[in-house]
Formats: structure tokens, sequence, C-alpha cells
């Protein structure tokens, strides 16, 4: 049977860490994935090691910003031996950050391959995970999410076929374009236009609009390793990832 991640950014607005992890640990998850509240101190860090020994969950992946990364790499790395990642992506800039032209998406793109060279050295996997934004159409053959790409040859994509398909690209095609560089991805669906307003548009996995069955075939062919559930939004983080995952066993 195939092991499924969970985003534990997806359960942010629900009860203590301690009762999440339990929560997907008794519904059948692996593995979860951090995100970058996570580890606002070593207080903090010490309580998701001692819940993830507590359930038997393992983190291989996590989530953080690019400040800790570019700024503290040394802190960067002690956080990510001590919770036992593999992979480090760095997921999102400010908004603010994000009004670039193709020159600044390059310039971004060895600015990341630089700040996760200490990371690489400590044998962590590093690289990026996408949102819409990477998307644009910047009037040349290349969009962001290629730019930032090229900036390292070691860079990793940790995909969110989701955000790809939001951002008007099809998904298989991303996962084909990127196939062996690929370690991760997103498993999260878009509700039906109209519906699921109040979970800001998007779905349980397998009960929105996304091909499951064709993405999960592509990525099978890619070199992804990671299958992290997420939902940015729900209104019910147990019903969001019991369905989700019942779902996903079927593909």
């Amino acid at each position: 049977m195939r092991d499924f991640s969970y985003q534990l950014y997806s359960s942010r607005n629900f009860g203590p860490l301690t009762e999440t992890l339990r929560m997907i640990s008794d519904l059948g998850y692996a593995q979860a994935e951090g995100f970058g509240g996570l580890y606002g101190d070593d207080a903090a860090v010490n309580e998701l090691v001692s819940a993830l020994d507590a359930t038997g969950l393992s983190m291989p992946t996590g989530h953080f910003s690019f400040d800790l990364v570019s700024q503290t790499p040394d802190k960067a790395i002690e956080i990510a031996k001590r919770l036992g990642l593999q992979a480090v992506f760095v997921p999102a800039i400010a908004a603010e950050e994000r009004d670039k032209d193709a020159a600044g998406w390059a310039d971004f793109g060895r600015a990341l391959a630089d700040a996760g060279k200490p990371l690489q050295d400590a044998g962590l996997a590093f690289g990026w995970h996408n949102h819409a934004f990477e998307f644009v159409d910047l009037g040349g053959e290349d969009l962001p999410l290629d730019l930032i790409m090229q900036g390292g040859d070691d860079l990793v994509l940790e995909l969110d076929v989701a955000w790809v398909q939001v951002g008007g690209q099809d998904p298989i095609a991303w996962v084909t374009k990127y196939a062996d560089r690929i370690i991760s991805a997103h498993v999260k669906d878009i509700a039906p236009e109209g519906q699921n307003a109040d979970e800001d548009g998007w779905a349980d996995v397998g009960h929105g609009v996304m091909d499951w069955p064709a993405i999960i075939g592509a990525l099978d062919e890619s070199a992804a390793k990671y299958l992290i559930m997420e939902h940015d939004n729900p209104s019910d983080d147990r019903r969001f990832a019991e369905r989700s995952l019942a779902t996903a066993r079927t593909f």
C-alpha cells in the first residue's frame, strides 16, 4: 500500500499539534510534513519531535522560509536533522516580492540555489515548492518556475499540482517536464466552480476536478518519493484527512 504524508498546515486552525498528529496516525498516514510556524523556537521543535515519536510518524520533508535557510543555514540544518528530514523546500516568497521580470526570477533562482548549498552539503535535498504565481507569462519561453529551477542543477522540486492547474497549466505536462527533479508532490484538489467558497474553493482529494488517477500515474513515472495530502482551508480537518486518504488509496 502506498504511504501518504500530511501537510500539517492543513490543520493549523484546529486542535493542538499533538492531537493532529494522533489523528492522522490513527487514520493511517505514515508521515507528516512540517511548515514554518512549527519551528518557532527550541521548545516548539522539541514538542514536534516528541509528538512524532509518540505517534510513530516520520517527517521526511518540511517547508522552511527563505530567510531561515539563507540567513541562518546552521539553524535550518539543526532543525532538519532533529526532525529527521530528508528534504527541505522553500514554499513561497512574500506577495510584494513576486512582481519580477525574467531576469529577476533568474536572479532569485540563483539565490535560492546558493542558499541551499549548506543544506545540500549536510546531506539534505533542497528546493522549491510552487504556488500559482510561478506560471505568469513573462513574454518569453520560460515561466518563473523554469527560471527558478535553472538557478542550480541540484535544486529539487515539490510540485503542488493543484496550484499548477490554478495557474492555467496542465499538471501532467509539468510532472513530465521535471520528472527527474520532482521528489515530492502535494496531493490537493480543486472544488467545482462555484462550490466550497467557505473553503476558498478547495476540495477533499478525489472530490474535486483534478484527474488524480492520471496525475498519480505520471508521478509514478517521476522521481517523486513523497505524496503529501494538503487542503489550504478545510472547514473540518478530520473530514478532509479521512476522506482524502480513503479516495487516494483507490488511485
